[in-house]
């Protein structure tokens, strides 16, 4: 059974920083593009970053230069490092698996979520 397991989201003042970590089991991580996407309430969900199969990474706009993805293939895990938080990046972030970088499109699973709050 394929799970993504996301964990780390938490409630941080402005400036802050937190790590994500979204954990898969019923498959092997190795050979897939994994991205990061989350909703706040009332928007849609975006698409925040994407490490595909050797490492290459895509990010939003929004996020570029703050947030950094990355992958553990031993671990069966990603993580999206997240610094110099703002109020706006206040979501529910979701982890999914089997992902076109270029489009943000995603053929595989996704996690339950976790909750980052930035206060200012």
């Amino acid at each position: 059974q394929v799970r993504l397991a996301e964990s780390g989201g938490d409630l941080v003042q402005a400036g802050g920083s937190l790590r994500l970590s979204c954990t898969a089991s019923g498959f092997f991580i190795a050979g897939y593009s994994m991205g990061w996407f989350r909703q706040a309430p009332g928007k849609e969900r975006e698409g925040v970053s994407c490490i595909n199969w050797s490492g290459s990474t895509t990010y939003a706009d929004s996020v570029r230069g703050r947030f950094t993805a990355s992958r553990d293939n031993i671990k069966n895990t990603v993580y999206l490092q997240m610094t110099s938080l703002k109020p706006e990046d206040t979501a529910m972030y979701y982890c999914a698996s089997d992902l076109t970088c270029s489009r943000w499109s995603v053929r595989g699973s996704w996690g339950q979520g976790t909750q980052v709050t930035v206060s200012s």
